[in-house]
């Protein structure tokens, strides 16, 4: 869409275009884990050549779907789907175990692409299973990776709690062995109220020994909370399944401050920049930088831009590749 404030090149005058303050939240966009993920899809396609399968969207992000798509990577929901004889890679959310020993009675290739950090609290979850206790686990219904995690350990094993208010619902004993997980993409303002009244409840709750929460899930929602308090609105770049890019929106909006999440520019109302002078940015921790200067570009068609960047922490986290992708 062109400019409708634009003058025409060469145009005498200033630039008509009214200006905006853009605040660009550092850190934003990928993790080490999805990094992780992208790299081991390209690596399998260099070494076993295309196709490759990928059960379930690698990371959510139509972008970065699409572009393995176009290098040569088949997306699949089931492994029934997938040849037997054909490279198959597991998505960044983690599976079932169910998904793995199908794999292997199937005598197929596979390679597990699930993030370290979910990798984790799988084998948390496993190491409370044989302590005898109950699994009290935070998450969203029907996420993948709350899938993925449940799948690790006996039906009946472990129960979803969602909201607050599942506590109250709960059905278990002062003398039942209890402990509690979550979900690594997860606010961390609702997760903090969800343990305080599962502790408050069942004083014998045993809790991991770190928490689940992701570094990156953390870092970039401090990020939102030091820019969206100055700003108008908040644009979160992220997809409409990405847990982490929804919770983005909702820090934003419990500070007070509009926010919408887009998975591209085009997807910018011109409407939404009316009577506003200062604009925060931000993107999931699955949504690549390209896309963020996307949305720059798109905003300096309308507007003046100026830009700072906000930076709430550093990363420097890096996840090592399966060993079969590097020998």
């Amino acid at each position: 869409m062109n400019a409708p404030f634009q003058s025409p090149p060469g145009s005498p005058g200033s630039d008509p275009r009214q200006p905006l303050k853009l605040l660009i939240a550092a850190p934003r966009g990928f993790c080490a884990g999805v990094d992780r993920a992208i790299e081991i899809v390209e690596r399998a396609l260099q070494k076993y050549g295309a196709p490759v399968y990928v059960r379930h969207e690698i990371v959510h992000n139509r972008y970065v779907v699409d572009s393995l798509k176009a290098k040569g990577a088949i997306f699949v929901e089931e492994l029934d789907e997938v040849p037997d004889d054909a490279p198959v890679v597991f998505s960044a959310h983690g599976v079932p175990k169910t998904i793995p020993a199908e794999a292997e009675r199937r005598k197929m290739l596979y390679v597990d692409a699930t993030c370290p950090l979910v990798s984790k609290v799988h084998r948390q979850a496993e190491r409370q299973i044989e302590k005898g206790q109950h699994i009290l686990f935070i998450g969203h219904a029907g996420h993948p990776e709350v899938i993925g995690t449940m799948g690790q350990v006996p039906e009946g094993r472990i129960t979803l709690v969602e909201t607050i208010n599942d506590v109250a619902t709960l059905d278990f004993a002062p003398t039942d062995d209890l402990s509690y997980l979550s979900q690594t993409t997860l606010s961390v303002d609702d997760t903090r109220d969800i343990i305080n009244a599962l502790e408050a409840r069942f004083p014998q709750i045993i809790a991991p020994k770190a928490e689940d929460i992701c570094y990156a899930t953390s870092n970039r929602q401090a990020a939102v909370k030091q820019i969206a308090a100055k700003c108008d609105l908040v644009l979160v770049i992220g997809a409409p399944n990405s847990s982490n890019s929804l919770r983005l929106v909702e820090v934003a909006e419990r500070l007070g401050t509009n926010a919408r999440l887009i998975q591209r520019a085009d997807e910018i109302d011109p409407a939404w920049l009316e009577g506003v002078g200062t604009i925060g940015l931000t993107a999931g921790a699955s949504a690549p930088e390209k896309l963020v200067r996307e949305v720059v570009d798109r905003l300096c068609d309308w507007r003046l831009v100026d830009e700072e960047v906000i930076t709430a922490t550093e990363e420097n986290m890096v996840f090592k590749l399966p060993r079969q992708l590097t020998d």
